[in-house]
C-alpha cells in the first residue's frame, strides 16, 4: 500500500489563512520525515465557510519546498477553469520547481458555484477535462511549436519554454466512481481513486474492472486505486474516541450547501441528499444522509479512529472491501488541536504504514 496526505485545507476557527497554511506545511514536512508516499490539495472555490485552497499550483509549490521526497499534488486542477496552454505551460512549472516529483490530478469539478462567477457553463465539464490529457500529451511533445485541434481546445504553433522533469508528463490522477471516465482512465494509463461519499462494497467490482481494463491495455506498471476519509490514530481507542470522533462526524460539514440566515443544519443536509437523488446515486444519497451520525460512521468504519492497531485492521479490511491500494488520509478535520493532529499523523507513519506497507489488495 501506498500512503497520502490529503487536505481540504479546511477553513479554520480562530485562524488567519496564512496560521492555517503555515499549519499545513508543518504537517507536511512531518509526513515528508515519517516517509508518506504523497501529499495532495483539492480545487475549490468562492467557499470561505469550506475550503481555503483553490491554487493547487501553489499548494505544489510550497509544499515541495518545505519537504524533500514527498510527492506532492493535485486533486485536482478542475480542467475546465483553466486555459489549457496556461494550465500546461504550469504543470510543467511545478515539475520543475519540486524536480520531478509532481503528480497531476485532473476533475471536472463537483460543484456548479465553482463554474458560474467565471462564467463557465457547469453542465460543459467533463469533455474538456478528458481531452486536456490528449492536449497535455501534445504540449509535451517532441514536436514544437506544437499544436493541437480538438472538440473543445485549439492550439496553434505554441512553444513550450520550460517542459516538464517527467516524460512525458508527470503521473496522471482522475478521482472518479463513472464506468465511462474509468474506462478513458484504463485505456490512458490514469490513476483513479473515490471518496468516502462512495459506498466501498459498491466501488469494488468498478475498480475490479478498471484494472482488468488497465491490463488489457497494456500498461506495464500498476495502477494507483486512492481512497479517501478521516483518519485519527491516538495512544488507545478510548483517547481517539473521545478526542475524534464528534469532530469526525462534522468534518465533512463544510461540503453542506452553504448556511443561509436562519437555516439549520437539518435543513442543509436535507438539500445535499435531495441533490444526490436528483443524480440518481441513491446509495451516496443514504450514506450522505448518515454521514453527520457518529455511531453510524464508526459502526460502518467509514471514518478511521483509534488506536495504531485498531486503524490498522479496519484500513486493512477496507481496502480489502473496496479494492484499494492507496490511502489518502484527511488528517486535519473540524476544530482538531493542533498537538493532537501531529501525534495523528506520527503514530500512523511509526505504527500504521509499517504494518501495511507489504499488503497488496491486488
Amino acid at each position: 500500500m501506498k500512503f497520502a496526505h490529503f487536505s481540504h485545507v479546511w477553513g479554520k476557527p480562530g485562524m488567519t489563512p496564512h496560521q492555517r497554511y503555515e499549519q499545513l506545511w508543518r504537517e507536511l514536512a512531518l509526513c515528508d520525515e515519517l516517509g508518506f508516499d504523497y501529499s495532495f490539495c483539492v480545487e475549490h472555490h468562492f467557499q470561505p465557510h469550506e475550503s481555503w485552497m483553490s491554487s493547487p499550483a501553489l499548494y505544489a509549490v510550497a509544499g515541495g519546498m518545505r519537504t524533500k521526497r514527498l510527492r506532492v499534488g493535485s486533486m485536482g486542477f478542475i480542467a475546465p477553469l483553466y486555459h489549457p496552454l496556461r494550465l500546461a505551460e504550469d504543470i510543467a512549472i511545478v515539475d520543475q520547481m519540486l524536480g520531478g516529483r509532481f503528480e497531476c490530478g485532473l476533475v471536472p469539478g463537483i460543484s456548479a458555484g465553482f463554474f458560474k462567477p467565471f462564467g463557465i457553463d457547469y453542465n460543459f465539464r467533463k469533455s474538456p477535462t478528458l481531452e486536456f490529457v490528449a492536449y497535455l500529451r501534445a504540449a509535451y511533445g517532441d514536436k514544437q511549436p506544437f499544436a493541437f485541434h480538438g472538440d473543445n481546445h485549439n492550439t496553434d504553433s505554441a512553444l513550450i519554454a520550460v517542459p516538464p522533469v517527467q516524460r512525458p508528463h508527470p503521473p496522471l490522477w482522475m478521482m472518479s466512481r463513472d464506468p465511462q471516465t474509468l474506462e478513458f482512465c484504463a485505456k490512458e494509463g490514469i490513476n483513479t481513486g473515490f471518496f468516502i461519499m462512495v459506498p466501498r462494497k459498491q466501488a469494488r467490482p468498478r475498480y475490479e474492472k478498471y484494472l482488468a481494463d488497465w491490463k488489457s491495455h497494456g500498461h506495464r506498471n500498476k495502477p494507483n486505486v486512492a481512497y479517501s476519509t478521516v483518519v485519527y490514530v491516538d495512544e488507545t481507542d478510548k483517547k481517539a474516541l473521545d478526542t475524534a470522533l464528534f469532530r469526525a462526524s462534522r468534518a465533512y460539514e463544510g461540503l453542506l450547501p452553504v448556511k443561509t440566515p436562519g437555516e439549520s443544519f437539518e435543513s442543509r443536509l436535507a438539500n445535499q441528499i435531495a441533490l444526490f437523488e436528483s443524480r440518481g446515486e441513491a446509495a451516496a444519497a443514504r450514506l450522505t444522509a448518515s454521514l453527520f451520525d457518529a455511531d453510524y460512521i464508526m459502526a460502518n468504519d467509514l471514518v478511521f479512529v483509534g488506536s495504531a492497531e485498531t486503524v490498522t485492521r479496519k484500513l486493512r479490511a477496507a481496502a480489502e472491501e473496496g479494492f484499494f491500494n492507496t490511502f489518502m488520509g484527511e488528517f486535519n478535520f473540524a476544530d482538531l488541536p493542533e498537538p493532537d493532529l501531529m501525534r495523528s499523523i506520527r503514530l500512523f507513519g511509526e505504527q500504521v504504514m509499517p504494518k501495511l506497507r507489504d499488503y497488496e489488495p491486488f
